[in-house]
């Protein structure tokens, strides 16, 4: 609780030298290689103490407090409606502000501007929602610090229990002098020249346009490290199993909506899991191995390696099998930017040139319900956001199909379907014949980037916000009303050859590189997409599917209150192999 970094460091205010000066072009070429965050007057921070500082001194590490600290969904609310936060920050960041009241646009220069000042962590424990990044900005000594890619100093964030407070901790690496600055390494642990350059973008400005953004299908040996990293272990090979053709099946399942709507004749449930003929799990399944030994005839609702397609970098990699490096028509444009960072930047750049739209959704790997999303034109804001947890960056769609609501006017939706994969040798794919539909409350723009009610759709989590429902008996005779040269038969036969080509795709290489054709695995997915508008030969607009995501055992609460036999004919249709009287249609 101790902040005596004012008796050992002073905030020095470096003056912009005037060219006519004698030695002023070297000076200049110094403060060039300073990136110094901001727009205002350059600062850095140096040793003032008389003694100067010992590496080894058991007293030299230093608290830094943190000024602001905030979800970035949170952020634009805070600064206009915290007393002084605005003002602060402003000050901080060298953008004037004098007035008395926020105004929008000192705002937005704060929230284009914090990027270069933004620090984060994360919680490791607490649910989804607490476990979103958190972002913070240090008080003006430790925002004052510059970049050194040989660094005086190294700084960390520390989590205080007792008293529920972040600090940052700041030390010295080597002994210092007065009047030595106090530096640290804004790109830390990163040795790779390149993307090292990448990372200092926000401070340094650079064009990377020589690097190819060209994003081949991953090796091999991504496939077989992300299978180790799951410690997933893949079956031995097994026969079909073969059933009496009147076997009452026994079902073990945590799922409280398969045991309170399957009621199926041919399946009963029982609490012992060993003697269970189908293993109907919530959570994640690991050893296929020890299964396809001991008890290969019992079925199961998970494919090995199906997070290739359930999480999203996986998703985009494979999606390249079916459309070259720029991957198919039916997924928007995506980078890993744990991978990709200079690829992405580059493209970036050069749609910049082009003056093509620059929209990007930022999106964790594999956290639901739009948790940690973010939609910004920003390259400094995607380049930060890598820091938090790992992330793939999409083109956000800019021109998607709309639908008008009465009460607001033209919103975004998507669409969700239910596809039930019943094996993958061969491959045998059908899709629920009711589909779902989620609204924006917000007539659609590409601005308010931050308006969850305008740019998201997924309303049935955020309290307090209404939920817009159609179903889809009632949504296509409107739909097809607002858009009359686009009969919903067409529309979702392309869907539907969209997700026959995803399920090829993900299918054609042998595990671990693509879903493990086990015998005994069935499953049931939830896709969602939306609909763009697209132009092919000679100037024909469509209404292109761009898949957003595949959900692994998906919350099937609306599906069983709506249509009571869901799980009797999703049951039917991948444990008995009987489709008649059921709402499925095979796509493949």
């Amino acid at each position: 609780q101790i902040f005596d970094a004012g008796d050992y460091f002073g905030i020095m205010q470096v003056e912009e030298v005037d060219e006519e000066e004698e030695g002023g072009e070297e000076m200049e070429e110094e403060l060039k290689k300073k990136p110094n965050p901001g727009y205002g007057p350059c600062f850095k921070v140096i040793v003032t103490n008389e003694n100067g500082l010992q590496a080894s001194n058991p007293n030299s590490i230093f608290l830094i407090d943190h000024a602001w600290t905030y979800r970035v969904e949170h952020a634009r609310q805070q600064l206009l409606h915290v007393p002084g936060l605005l003002h602060r920050m402003a000050n901080l960041m060298g953008i004037d502000f004098h007035g008395e009241i926020p105004d929008e646009g000192s705002v937005e220069q704060v929230l284009q501007e914090m990027w270069k000042y933004n620090q984060t962590y994360q919680l490791s424990q607490g649910t989804a929602e607490e476990k979103v990044p958190v972002w913070y900005i240090m008080d003006e000594f430790g925002s004052r610090i510059q970049h050194s890619d040989q660094p005086s100093f190294a700084t960390a964030p520390l989590f205080y229990v007792p008293q529920q407070v972040a600090y940052t901790v700041l030390w010295p690496l080597r002994d210092l002098e007065t009047g030595d600055e106090v530096t640290r390494d804004y790109a830390y642990g990163e040795t790779d020249r390149l993307i090292r350059k990448c990372i200092l973008l926000p401070w340094v400005p650079t064009e990377v346009l020589d690097v190819n953004c060209f994003t081949p299908e991953p090796s091999d040996e991504h496939y077989q490290a992300i299978l180790a990293e799951n410690k997933e272990k893949l079956p031995i090979r097994i026969n079909p199993a073969v059933y009496d053709k009147d076997k009452v099946f026994k079902v073990f399942t945590d799922i409280q909506q398969v045991l309170n709507n399957l009621t199926h004749p041919r399946f009963v449930f029982t609490d012992n899991e060993g003697e269970a003929d189908i293993l109907y799990n919530f959570s994640h399944f690991k050893d296929f191995r020890k299964l396809s030994e001991e008890r290969p005839e019992v079925m199961l609702n998970q494919f090995p390696c199906e997070n290739l397609l359930t999480v999203k970098d996986c998703l985009a990699s494979i999606a390249r099998r079916a459309g070259g490096p720029d991957g198919p028509r039916w997924l928007p444009r995506t980078f890993n930017l744990q991978t990709e960072l200079p690829q992405f930047i580059s493209y970036f750049q050069q749609r910049n040139r082009r003056g093509e739209d620059n929209h990007w959704i930022c999106k964790p790997w594999n956290l639901a319900r739009s948790l940690d999303t973010h939609i910004t034109n920003s390259l400094n804001n995607i380049i930060r956001h890598r820091e938090s947890s790992p992330k793939v960056v999409c083109k956000y769609i800019e021109n998607p199909v709309l639908f008008h609501r009465e009460d607001v006017g033209m919103v975004k939706f998507d669409i969700r379907y239910v596809v039930l994969l019943r094996s993958i040798k061969p491959l045998k794919l059908y899709i629920y014949d009711v589909f779902w539909l989620r609204f924006s409350n917000r007539a659609f723009s590409l601005d308010d980037l931050d308006d969850y009610e305008k740019h998201f759709t997924v309303m049935n989590y955020a309290p307090g916000v209404t939920l817009k429902q159609v179903h889809c008996e009632e949504f296509i005779p409107l739909f097809e009303k607002q858009y009359p040269e686009y009969p919903w038969i067409m529309v979702q036969a392309n869907i539907f050859k969209a997700f026959a080509e995803l399920f090829q795709v993900a299918s054609a290489k042998p595990a671990p590189l693509g879903i493990c054709d086990y015998p005994s695995s069935r499953a049931i997915y939830a896709v969602d997409l939306m609909l763009k508008w697209d132009t092919i030969s000679d100037g024909i607009r469509i209404m292109q599917p761009q898949i957003l995501e595949v959900n692994f055992n998906p919350d099937c609460d609306r599906a069983c209150k709506y249509h009571p036999t869901f799980f009797n004919d999703v049951f039917s249709t991948l444990f008995l192999d009987e489709t008649d009287g059921c709402h499925v249609t095979c796509i493949v």
